[in-house]
């Protein structure tokens, strides 16, 4: 993280999200949509989303933005978290992941997390390609 001390977690947050956040989201997943949808009964999680995930660990130095998405995919298929799963392969695209890229990282896990793991994370990833209109890799063999 640059040395910025005129600068907040909060605003960090804000500048790095929106490098992962589709702005005309048509329906997708995004990060906004998870806090509106929670601020009747857990408003602070936005907060936290912003300030903690984004502000503090997204923008961190060593990594690219499509770099953290695939490791934050990769831990969330192997938790089996088909909303969030949903939320980081639309932020993975925005972030100028291929849908090869995604596809094949969830090929990658099945000797780590097994194919019920696998298989339903690329229900979701096809859902999304369908949403967001992403031409499908084609199958390739070794």
């Amino acid at each position: 993280m640059e040395d910025r001390p005129h600068v907040s977690a909060h605003e960090r947050g804000v500048s790095k999200l929106s490098e992962y956040t589709l702005h005309d989201s048509s329906g997708a997943a995004t990060h906004q949509k998870l806090a509106d949808d929670l601020k009747d009964i857990a408003p602070d999680v936005g907060r936290y989303i912003v300030e903690f995930g984004y502000g503090e660990i997204y923008s961190r130095p060593g990594l690219t933005n499509q770099q953290r998405v695939l490791v934050t995919i990769a831990s969330l298929v192997t938790q089996g978290t088909e909303r969030e799963i949903e939320l980081h392969v639309n932020t993975g695209l925005t972030a100028g992941l291929t849908s090869t890229e995604i596809v094949e990282s969830l090929i990658h896990l099945i000797p780590y997390t097994g194919f019920p793991r696998v298989l339903n994370a690329l229900y979701v990833v096809k859902k999304v390609f369908a949403q967001r209109q992403v031409e499908t890799p084609q199958p390739g063999a070794p």
